[in-house]
């Protein structure tokens, strides 16, 4: 009588078929390995993290540039010639490019968790080496057309510091885990030894990176100065078509304090309001006057200006994804805009008794006015409260608050007699500020669009800020987030010394559990996992019993065989594996 006894059993294994097919494309038993991968997949995976670090400083760099998306779609127009919300492609591909990434990183963090052998897909490869060169183009792409934006990265970090911190230790602690598994294993090399120092050294580096943390939101919430006020960058450009009458109105009922505009001479010396060099963009003169598209604004008489529609354009191009939030009313008004004249504008800000802030382009050598420019502004601007921001003509115009576009020493503040200073916020340092505010200089900083900005700005102190998102703004009543400095002192280091304990405890037990695999004998565990009682999980191959029915087969007919049954199988030792 022959038992029936399995002697291969073969356990579902879903989930490490899962992680070995969709990264190696090793979906069968056979196909994996539990050998140590080859320097050539080593390599793949440090491409791999590479790429993986460069896209969460490139998505974390658009994430803080949103303050900046429209300085960044008008300098794309300006060498380009159409207008075009260019930030969209850009979010899209980092989006999936990152989530790509992760992904695949994700999955060979589990191979080597696992105990896999790292062997990542072709397709993959290319996949992520196409993502790598992408990336590295838009970033040089990027320094070329945008160079001054990358200063934004610094100025973010006064208020992210803290947070990327704590993500940066979280992320160092769990990576104790892989690092210990490799260290404390029974060979020992020099290379263990330098991944051991090259971890701590790093974990150290983490621990103690507070200490270079300059932000002005870690303060007593006593010292915190009153919010500053805003100012309608060229009005409410997100709501309404930018420098137009509408505009502004918005930018008030919104509670800005001063209106800013750029002003620009008509042939026949009428100032009116345009950003742009020409009309193109934000008029109808391609269509008006089609010969004339590409001229200079300021080379149009104002009878020829004023018969341009200023506002179908930011209906059909919608700049700002806004349009379907404006009301029918609201959009008759804006498709009939026409272009708004620098007396308009002044005696709007008159009747809501507060200031405008004034950027005038000079005309060219060859416009007939370039002589007498000055003279027709000054002439609109007499009977209004105006601040005078061009450092030509300042002796001219002693009647009128006088301030600097750029940064200037304190000696030559007073000279010039400049009461105010208006900077991008890359231009000027908490440092800065704190000296201007000191010496009865006030200061304003432009472009603030972004709740984060606009709350370190509070934080420092900062007066006014210029802003094209007055809605945004009006919407923060209070600092994102402001802390003591011993409240976060204490955050620190507690978040440093849980650290340290997890990762010793992770070394600690990798330590135990490498040596109780050592001492472990692999029969044993074969014959173990054998006499295990099946499940319905489990598929049994019963070998025994189809060999036995082969032998009896076998025999002549008439012709008995004299051996007992032992019980002993026949089956062939290359059979006999276990396999998990």
């Amino acid at each position: 009588m022959v038992k029936h006894q399995p002697l291969q059993v073969y356990e579902k294994q879903v989930f490490l078929s899962f992680v070995t097919g969709i990264y190696g494309c090793r979906w069968k038993r056979y196909q994996r390995s539990q050998d140590d991968s080859s320097q050539w997949e080593c390599a793949w995976f440090l491409i791999l993290c590479s790429s993986f670090l460069l896209l969460l400083f490139w998505a974390y760099f658009w994430l803080v540039a949103q303050n900046d998306f429209n300085d960044f779609n008008w300098l794309v127009y300006n060498r380009s010639g159409e207008w075009k919300d260019e930030t969209i492609p850009i979010l899209t591909s980092t989006t999936l490019g990152l989530s790509y990434v992760s992904f695949l990183l994700i999955l060979a963090l589990f191979h080597i968790s696992l105990g896999q052998q790292l062997n990542l897909f072709w397709v993959h490869k290319i996949g992520v080496l196409a993502t790598l060169l992408i990336t590295i183009s838009g970033i040089v792409s990027v320094d070329d057309i945008w160079e001054d934006e990358l200063d934004i990265l610094l100025i973010s970090f006064q208020s992210t510091a803290p947070f990327l911190h704590i993500g940066a230790l979280v992320s160092v602690t769990a990576l104790s885990w892989m690092v210990a598994a490799y260290v404390v294993r029974k060979e020992r090399s020099n290379f263990q030894l330098m991944v051991l120092v090259i971890y701590f050294v790093s974990l150290l580096a983490v621990c103690l990176a507070p200490i270079t943390f300059t932000c002005p939101c870690i303060m007593d919430r006593h010292t915190l100065k009153a919010r500053p006020a805003i100012i309608g960058r060229r009005g409410a450009p997100m709501l309404a078509p930018e420098n137009s009458i509408l505009s502004f109105h918005r930018a008030l009922q919104l509670g800005a304090s001063t209106l800013e505009a750029d002003v620009t001479i008509s042939m026949d010396g009428v100032p009116f309001l345009m950003r742009d060099q020409t009309l193109r963009r934000t008029t109808d003169v391609s269509r008006v006057f089609p010969a004339r598209q590409f001229q200079d604004a300021s080379f149009f008489n104002w009878t020829e200006i004023r018969s341009l529609n200023a506002g179908t354009w930011f209906l059909q191009s919608d700049p700002y994804w806004t349009v379907r939030t404006l009301t029918p009313k609201d959009r008759s008004r804006i498709a009939n805009l026409t272009v708004c004249s620098l007396v308009e504008m002044l005696r709007l800000s008159a009747r809501a008794n507060c200031s405008a802030w004034l950027n005038i382009h000079k005309p060219p050598p060859e416009h007939p006015r370039f002589r007498s420019w000055f003279m027709d502004t000054l002439r609109v601007l007499v009977c209004f409260q105006v601040t005078w921001a061009p450092d030509t003509d300042r002796g001219r115009v002693r009647g009128l608050q006088q301030a600097a576009n750029e940064k200037l020493s304190l000696e030559e503040i007073r000279q010039r007699g400049i009461t105010s200073v208006r900077l991008h916020y890359s231009k000027i340092s908490h440092r800065d500020i704190q000296e201007y505010l000191a010496n009865n200089v006030s200061v304003t900083i432009y472009p603030v669009n972004g709740p984060w900005l606009y709350s370190l700005l509070w934080c420092s102190g900062v007066p006014s800020v210029s802003s094209d998102a007055p809605q945004v703004l009006r919407k923060v009543p209070y600092p994102i987030w402001l802390m003591s400095r011993g409240a976060y002192s204490f955050i620190w280091i507690c978040s440093d010394l849980v650290s340290l304990a997890v990762v010793v405890g992770i070394f600690c037990f990798q330590k135990w559990r490498m040596g109780g695999m050592q001492r472990c004998n692999p029969e044993q565990i074969m014959l173990c996992a054998v006499g295990r009682r099946p499940s319905p999980d489990v598929n049994i191959m019963k070998e025994k019993l189809i060999l036995s029915g082969l032998m009896a087969l076998s025999f002549p007919l008439g012709e008995e065989s004299n051996d007992e049954p032992t019980g002993h199988s026949a089956v062939p030792n290359s059979s006999k594996r276990f396999c998990t």
